[in-house]
């Protein structure tokens, strides 16, 4: 499309799991083109792609133009989320999306152009934004005059090459704002074990930055240890991670002198660290894997956190355990400040190169000495790992059996 052509009408929608953001980036988009470009009407899809490709949308109005703002006060999605993968054709024919026959692809391109839509913002992870690439090579490939601008929603901080994903610092700090009230739960049984499940596939960064997150609340406590108020029993004794090779024997001795010394041992674990395991034994009984339209193992069907107790409970002496997810509870949360602000620098960006037609996912890219900018499509995957040799993570790990500080 020529830079001259003026863009008249643009789209949103948000898709895939939810993040502390997309309320808060649908509020950003619509007051940046209120603000700089206020002639240019707005849709958004119901429901993620289901909606764009059912015909599913909302105008955003005049009056909810100028009350916007009240959008970054909450979690979740104004406009609604789903999972669907548009180069997935039986499953969107099985999900009544599409007719037998039909090409996804080809259908939300022509609900695109029925919808003079000029400009279609996708929000979401690295499952969302592959498919926005998908979609952005067949309209340009098929002669549709649209660009796809992108936004990069992930509480797992796992995508490749943005330095930081949407909604993850904010998902790290509501983990260990529930990691509070989960924790004090050792006080509930003698010899307790608590697993803390945090989400995170394949990408660790969630968890290890829960972890240090609660652990900076903890040193900035008043304790009573004469009474039993002892930091060691509000500790973290172990953090799990894809990225880490578990010995689970020698882990289990260890935490069984925790729990000898403390008389509880808490746990925080990235559900992906004990997928392959669990599948492993699920496949080898011969049970069937449950998986999403992406191909993914479902893992809230499989409770790796479980698995892990069930290897940890009789080891350490744990006379009852508990395991706890806090993703539904971190994930769901609006914005804290430091998201609200890098949501605010994406959105303006977003907004900017959406009128020069400028197509690509809007993130700081790491290579690309971390500038903020338009990602070309193609470069976006997901799947990136945490690095456990990290600086801050290292500490971690290293002040784990230390006097709280």
């Amino acid at each position: 499309m020529p830079e001259s052509t003026a863009v008249r009408k643009v789209a949103m929608l948000t898709a895939g799991g939810l993040a502390p953001c997309l309320s808060s980036a649908v509020g950003g988009l619509i007051e940046r083109y209120t603000e700089i470009a206020p002639e240019v009407e707005i849709i958004g899809y119901l429901d993620g792609y289901a909606g764009l490709l059912t015909g599913r949308s909302v105008t955003v109005t005049p009056e909810l133009r100028s009350t916007a703002s009240r959008l970054h006060r909450f979690g979740g999605s104004p406009i609604g989320n789903s999972r669907v993968k548009l180069t997935n054709v039986a499953d969107c024919v099985k999900r009544g999306l599409v007719q037998e026959g039909q090409d996804p692809l080809h259908v939300a391109a022509q609900q695109l152009t029925r919808d003079g839509v000029d400009v279609l913002h996708t929000i979401g992870g690295d499952d969302t934004n592959t498919s926005a690439a998908d979609l952005a090579a067949y309209l340009a490939g098929n002669d549709y005059e649209l660009t796809v601008v992108g936004l990069p929603k992930t509480v797992d901080n796992d995508i490749v090459p943005v330095r930081q994903s949407l909604g993850a610092w904010t998902a790290a700090e509501q983990g260990s704002i529930y990691a509070r009230n989960i924790i004090a739960e050792h006080s509930s049984n003698p010899r307790m074990l608590i697993v803390h499940e945090v989400m995170g596939r394949h990408c660790g960064w969630l968890t290890a930055a829960t972890a240090r997150a609660y652990r900076r609340w903890l040193a900035a406590q008043e304790w009573a240890p004469e009474i039993g108020l002892d930091p060691r029993r509000w500790d973290v004794h172990a953090v799990y991670l894809p990225e880490q090779k578990i010995d689970l024997d020698a882990e289990a001795g260890r935490l069984r002198s925790v729990m000898d010394a403390t008389g509880c041992v808490n746990i925080f674990l990235s559900e992906g660290a004990g997928v392959d395991s669990v599948v492993a034994e699920m496949e080898e009984a011969g049970e069937e894997i449950p998986r999403d339209p992406f191909g993914h193992v479902k893992i809230d069907k499989i409770n790796p956190g479980a698995w892990f107790a069930d290897q940890f409970a009789a080891r350490v002496g744990a006379e009852k355990v508990m395991v706890q997810k806090s993703g539904y509870y971190s994930r769901s949360a609006a914005a804290g400040g430091d998201d609200l602000r890098l949501i605010k620098s994406c959105t303006d960006l977003a907004v900017e190169c959406a009128l020069r037609h400028e197509g690509g996912l809007i993130g700081h890219d790491e290579e690309h000495g971390g500038r903020l900018r338009a990602i070309e499509f193609e470069r976006v995957k997901g799947g990136k790992a945490f690095d456990p040799s990290t600086p801050w993570f290292a500490d971690l790990l290293g002040a784990i059996g230390q006097p709280v500080s």
